[in-house]
């Protein structure tokens, strides 16, 4: 592969001796073969002029690289492409499970017109206890508030179970003995392997415990865990027993931990004595323990079982608090259960999880994703997205926490039967090349994490990233916030060697999965675009007007139609999600994102258009935060903001006022931080705190937050008319106070 300034096709591993020349003329040869599969040369409209690719005779080099280029040119219906790209060789499309455009487009086509023979082609290769009603659609759906209740549902009169269909399904096919997880810890050399066996074994025995605990089907567990085994273990052990799982990132508060138990109704908690990341030691119990106080004395929730993995390598078992008749050990007794646990068979639009995102009002939103469709939109677009073979290696480096780690860490991969990888540390622990260590050692073929990881690692230079061999990999991926085009190139030439396809992913917890990404070998990759719409993605781009716009645009990004994957409501509130999704824009999926079509098709995602800021792929709300800092005795009013950032791709951008007769001070500010970090958690701490007299506001009293958003990013000159104000003298005393 190469990047190239206009459509050009480079000759892969192109050598200077004639040998090494000639082999790359036959492969180059041979490959254009496969380029376009004898059915879609029969099956789809060709141009008279196109010939059957196995019409092609052996070509000098020269000619190779012009027929290739024709070839990837005849393949792109909007013609040439005028922007940098990559294209992908023909070596790694033609053995890829989408070869080219022609047949993506046949393939979306089916997806969009005919969802029922799509998506029943796809369901089929999973194992449903009851199959489906055949007699109706596949789907049915209501997305404009005005004919009704927004309502979706999949595969109905379905039963499956997504814990069969991703660990029993392959240990009854015979493959038992294959890895299903490779962990990795904190501390390079603390390592274990798990087959199919022993990741089923352990999976019965702690659903025989949650059984014991009284957990049946319907109720919600909540698990606040590190990255050990035991996270994604529970997460299947749940949905084998028809239990909710939620799982709370391992760095939030004990008050956002609260809030979440008693928001989902929790009934038993799964959490862990401690966990070190990188040289830091963080004690969980100690949190959890605070927030089942908080529980108990605000809420009067009563947490009745507790179960505590004793994770000895960061904590010893004496330096957590315990209370009899609550906590039990997860060691001590999960082990002593059966092997053996019946599988809670599942109505399709029965809840499998819900896990907590970040809204622009405030409070943390419940996101309610169900079994039948999840599982198939999760292991589909794994597959696609990734491109994935049976013998690959994956590694996600996202934590289950997030939904990342639900979709793309546990449910996806495990779904296909993949071997995934673990790692319970940081990139930069015990140094920065751990990740290249890490792939190495487990010969990682497919590699997917997030934009502000690779910017982070990019700033310690190639070196820690080029003494390790990294041979193995094949695809990369991003996910979480748009990679911007200098990452993005770093990401490919020397994390991948300039041979890796990248798989630049746009999706959000509300839709499950992946919605917009490249599939690898199937067209030509653009720096920073996520590219185009998966299977049964129908994107749009409204005006401010809610026009639909046509060809090259920009505006709100929003979904037409829906797809298997996607949430079905918020728990609890389902006007909220109406109000929050459905109701801006009558009869669309309202994204929150803005985004930009090319003249090749191609999406370029440009941010939110809410008050949500994506930082280190956290979507944080502006509100929570202001909230948190107005917490503070000494704060009299904040505004939050996103502006961005090198490393984060946004940061937490605070003006703050003080009350009367408190002076800004170095401890003042520190003290603000940390009360953000008390009630959210480290990764919403403000990364500038930005004394204010006053904010800019209207007469109605509105913060005028466009004016906020200038001054964070150093656009002054873009401040625009300020006469509307209430107060408009504020703005140059803002100004005048920026950076001090």
């Amino acid at each position: 592969m190469a990047i190239v300034p206009r459509s050009r096709w480079i000759l892969p591993n192109q050598a200077d001796d004639d040998s090494s020349r000639e082999k790359a003329e036959r492969r180059l040869t041979m490959s254009l073969r496969h380029l376009v599969p004898q059915e879609f040369i029969h099956s789809v409209p060709l141009p008279l002029s196109l010939e059957p690719c196995s019409s092609l005779v052996p070509l000098s080099g020269a000619a190779s690289a012009a027929a290739a280029t024709a070839a990837a040119e005849a393949l792109h219906p909007h013609g040439h492409i005028d922007e940098e790209v990559v294209h992908v060789g023909p070596e790694f499309s033609w053995q890829a499970h989408v070869r080219n455009r022609l047949q993506y487009d046949q393939m979306w086509r089916q997806s969009i017109e005919n969802p029922t023979r799509f998506w029943g082609n796809v369901a089929s290769e999973f194992f449903w206890n009851k199959k489906w009603n055949a007699e109706a659609p596949i789907v049915s759906h209501n997305f404009d508030v005005r004919n009704g209740p927004v309502a979706v549902e999949w595969f109905g009169g379905g039963y499956t179970n997504v814990c069969f269909n991703a660990v029993d399904r392959h240990v009854a096919a015979g493959r038992g003995e294959t890895t299903a997880m490779l962990w990795e810890g904190n501390d390079p050399g603390d390592d274990a392997r798990i087959s199919f066996n022993e990741l089923l074994d352990q999976i019965c025995q702690l659903s025989n415990f949650l059984r014991a605990a009284g957990v049946r089907k319907g109720d919600t567990v909540c698990l606040y865990m590190p990255m050990v085994p035991e996270l994604p273990i529970a997460m299947l052990a749940c949905a084998r027993i028809g239990a909710i799982h939620s799982v709370v990132f391992g760095g939030f508060s004990a008050e956002s931990l609260a809030g979440r138990m008693v928001d989902c109704k929790c009934k038993v908690l799964l959490t862990c004595s401690g966990v070190r990341r990188g040289d830091k030691l963080l004690g969980l119990k100690d949190i959890a323990d605070t927030a089942m106080r908080i529980c108990s004395e605000r809420d009067n929730m009563h947490i009745q079982t507790c179960l505590v993995y004793d994770n000895s390598r960061a904590m010893a078992r004496h330096e957590c608090a315990f209370t009899p008749g609550r906590d039990v050990w997860w060691q001590e007794v999960v082990s002593t259960y059966p092997t053996e646990a019946d599988v809670e068979w599942m109505a399709s639009e029965d809840p499998l999880f819900m896990l907590y995102t970040s809204g622009s009002t405030g409070k943390p939103k419940g996101v309610v994703h169900t079994t039948g469709g999840y599982m198939v939109y999760a292991a589909t677009t794994f597959k696609f997205a990734f491109d994935y073979k049976p013998g690959d290696i994956y590694w996600c480096t996202a934590d289950c926490g997030w939904i990342t780690g639900h979709s793309y860490l546990t449910y996806g991969p495990l779904l296909n039967g993949a071997t995934i990888v673990v790692f319970e540390g940081t990139p930069t622990w015990p140094d920065p090349g751990r990740w290249w260590h890490i792939v190495d050692k487990y010969k990682v073929t497919i590699f997917y994490t997030a934009p502000t990881a690779i910017r982070s690692l990019e700033a310690f230079g190639d070196s820690y990233v080029r003494r390790h061999s990294r041979a193995s990999l094949r695809v990369l991926g991003s996910v979480g916030e748009p990679i911007n085009p200098k990452a993005w190139r770093w990401y490919f030439e020397v994390v991948g060697g300039g041979r890796c396809p990248i798989s630049d992913t746009w999706w959000q917890t509300e839709t499950g999965g992946i919605c917009i990404t490249p599939l690898p070998g199937a067209w030509p990759l653009k720096p920073g675009s996520a590219s185009l719409p998966f299977f049964g993605i129908e994107p749009v781009i409204l005006d401010q007007n809610g026009k639909e716009q046509d060809g090259p645009c920009e505006g709100y990004l929003c979904l037409r139609r829906p797809w298997p994957g996607m949430a079905r409501t918020l728990f609890g509130d389902h006007a909220r999600f109406e109000a929050t999704y459905f109701s801006v824009w009558k009869g669309y999926y309202t994204t929150g994102d803005g985004a930009r079509r090319d003249k090749d098709g191609y999406i370029w995602l440009t941010g939110r258009v809410d008050d949500v800021i994506n930082v280190s792929g956290h979507r944080i709300s502006t509100e929570e935060v202001e909230s948190a800092l107005d917490a503070h005795p000494a704060c009299a009013e904040a505004a939050v903001v996103g502006y961005d950032h090198d490393v984060k791709g946004q940061g937490v951008y605070a003006f703050v006022t003080l009350m009367d007769g408190i002076s800004p001070s170095d401890s003042l500010r520190k003290a603000l931080k940390d009360s953000v970090r008390n009630e959210i958690g480290s990764f919403a701490a403000p990364d500038v705190i930005h004394w204010a007299p006053g904010l800019p506001k209207t007469r109605s009293g509105k913060i005028m937050r466009r004016i906020l958003r200038k001054i964070a990013a150093n656009k002054l000159d873009e401040l625009g008319d300020t006469s509307s104000l209430s107060n408009p003298a504020i703005v140059d005393e803002l100004v005048s106070l920026r950076g001090k």
